[in-house]
């Protein structure tokens, strides 16, 4: 990659991160995969002759290696979506108030429109209560270039600093200038308790450092060039940032635009002077009003949230809508039926919530694919909140209800997961004497955000070989006697073992264990096929819902060989043998 400098490219505006950071001179960055953050770091890696990259168990951790490589003089980046924030606040709050050595750059990726999240939630909001500046770009370019700044200005003030971007940026292509790196002389590391270590003699006045450093930084704004003010009409003037910048373009190209490039702190002064130059200020700004609210707050007169939404992506339609008046003449969508995600044909995922199914059992859900047992028909998923909350979920059950209650009930978590946070949840049952069977759904990779690696997977992100976490031993060593590794399609001894586990009152841990079907490593058994003298049409076998098996035209199975991989599911479902393998050879 490094040899097209001086060339330009279409980058997605997760490569172009990648790329600025990599321009910047960054030496160290880790991350959690998360939709729709996770190509950063798979991009960074490319250039790992000249850095190094790590998939962290979680967010939190992945913060807290940037900051120690930030401390000691080297520029390094976290990157993770907006909830993985939330995990990752700890030591975000606090390295605010300690500042940096090295350029200590945090990427956080909004998903407006729920794409692939639990929430809608607003970094920039997080961030203001951190007090860190936001950083946010509109296309590839800009997120090339402002990340690059976004280092050099947190060098400059001492301070993290976070760079927002959304799904729309992070998803979409835009021509990029790409640039020579630059090789930054590692910063001396020196020792300084006073700045470094936050006991609360030390943050009282590192607080203090904080609010000076944002009115500062505010000040600075109003000649800062991520900032750019472009003057034509003034009866209507927009001020916006990041994706939201290109729909007020394209519907509103002659009015007077304020685009802001730091979005926290504002440049108060800057807006001033804008706000006076136009007729009617309008605030255009994705999710909450952050913007918005603090201008109001200064006596501006201005139009923000009382014709738009708060909720989900905006359109150059909708701000035509809005602002113009103007009723567009489209047509009726087609009524076509919903197609909701489902489980892969050959998904190990699918065989465990059968058996789940079949036993009447209720399932505590966790973040990842398997979350997809909640929609019909399998419907055994019945809480999932955020990632490791299965576990303490279902501990919260039993104390809540008592030991014969939860026997009904399992948490189901995949491999990355636990490792992930779901390994504090399971100590802490063992801890306090809980009763409850977890599930441990082990497709030995992070599924649902493509196939990333993990602590289990003996590989790394920067593709070396490593030690892989035994999960069975790990959970033995924090104190589950009954720990019991299974074939996830071998649903007979599936069946015996979770009747077994669930009638204990105790702790119980099954590894339901097979590869992913789409795994680069998954090899298919080979096809089934349907035997249709003997297939009683009694549906069975489609109980699990493989899309790779419907009806026929006279209610017979149907086996779409363009999608089975042979997991044998529907085979060992069918109770007159009329469906059978053949392998491949």
């Amino acid at each position: 990659m490094a040899e097209k400098a001086g060339t330009k490219v279409m980058m997605l505006g997760n490569e172009a991160i990648a790329r600025g950071a990599y321009e910047a001179g960054v030496k160290v960055s880790a991350a959690y995969p998360g939709t729709p953050s996770t190509e950063i770091s798979e991009n960074l890696v490319k250039y790992k002759d000249d850095l190094y990259c790590e998939w962290s168990p979680n967010e939190k951790v992945a913060m807290e290696v940037a900051i120690g490589a930030a401390t000691h003089g080297v520029r390094a980046m976290a990157s993770m979506k907006h909830v993985g924030v939330n995990v990752a606040s700890d030591p975000l709050f606090t390295i605010s108030y300690s500042g940096v050595n090295g350029g200590l750059v945090l990427v956080a990726a909004d998903d407006p429109g729920l794409y692939s999240s639990q929430n809608e939630q607003d970094s920039r909001m997080v961030a203001r209560s951190a007090m860190i500046p936001v950083i946010e770009p509109s296309d590839s370019e800009e997120a090339r270039v402002f990340t690059k700044r976004a280092f050099e200005l947190s060098e400059k003030y001492d301070t993290p600093i976070m760079v927002r971007t959304t799904t729309r940026l992070a998803h979409s292509q835009g021509v990029v200038n790409l640039e020579e790196r630059n090789n930054i002389e590692d910063k001396p590391y020196e020792k300084n308790i006073q700045k470094n270590v936050m006991m609360p003699g030390m943050a009282k006045k590192r607080h203090i450092f904080v609010e000076e450093r944002l009115k500062k930084m505010s000040e600075d704004g109003y000649s800062l060039d991520l900032n750019k003010v472009t003057y034509n009409d003034t009866k209507i003037g927009v001020i916006t940032s990041g994706i939201p910048y290109q729909y007020v373009k394209e519907v509103l190209p002659n009015a007077s635009i304020l685009k802001l490039g730091l979005v926290h702190p504002l440049p108060k002064k800057l807006i001033e002077e804008f706000a006076s130059k136009v007729d009617t200020l309008y605030i255009v700004e994705e999710l909450e009003p952050v913007i918005e609210e603090q201008v109001k707050s200064w006596g501006i007169k201005c139009i923000g949230k009382e014709i738009l939404t708060v909720q989900g992506e905006y359109s150059a339609n909708m701000l035509r809508k809005a602002i113009l008046g103007q009723e567009l003449d489209l047509e009726e969508a087609a009524d076509v039926p919903a197609r909701p995600p489902i489980l892969c044909p050959g998904c190990p995922h699918r065989s465990v919530y059968s058996v789940l199914k079949k036993l009447k059992k209720h399932a505590a859900g966790d973040i990842g694919c398997y979350t997809l047992g909640a929609v019909a028909p399998l419907q055994v998923v019945e809480t999932s909140v955020c990632m490791g909350s299965s576990i303490s979920t279902l501990h919260g059950v039993e104390k809540a209800k008592g030991k014969d209650y939860v026997k009904d009930w399992v948490a189901c978590i995949g491999d990355s997961t636990f490792l992930h946070t779901g390994v504090n949840s399971l100590m802490n049952m063992v801890y306090n004497k809980a009763t409850g069977t977890v599930i441990i759904m082990d497709n030995s990779t992070t599924g649902m955000t493509g196939h990333q690696e993990h602590a289990a997977t003996g590989k790394t992100l920067m593709e070396e070989d490593t030690f892989a976490i035994d999960i069975y031993n790990l959970c033995k060593a924090i104190g589950v006697k009954n720990v019991v590794e299974v074939d996830a399609f071998d649903i007979k001894k599936l069946e015996e073992v979770i009747k077994e586990e669930t009638a204990k009152e105790e702790v119980s841990v099954i590894i339901t264990k097979s590869l992913c079907a789409l795994h680069k490593d998954f090899v298919p058994k080979g096809k089934c096929v349907v035997d249709i003298d003997k297939c009683k049409k009694c549906g069975a076998c489609m109980v699990s819902a493989c899309p790779a098996i419907h009806k026929g035209p006279n209610g017979e199975a149907e086996i779409d060989a363009t999608m089975c991989n042979g997991c044998g599911l529907c085979m060992q479902n069918c109770p007159f043998d009329a469906i059978s393998l053949i392998e491949n050879k």
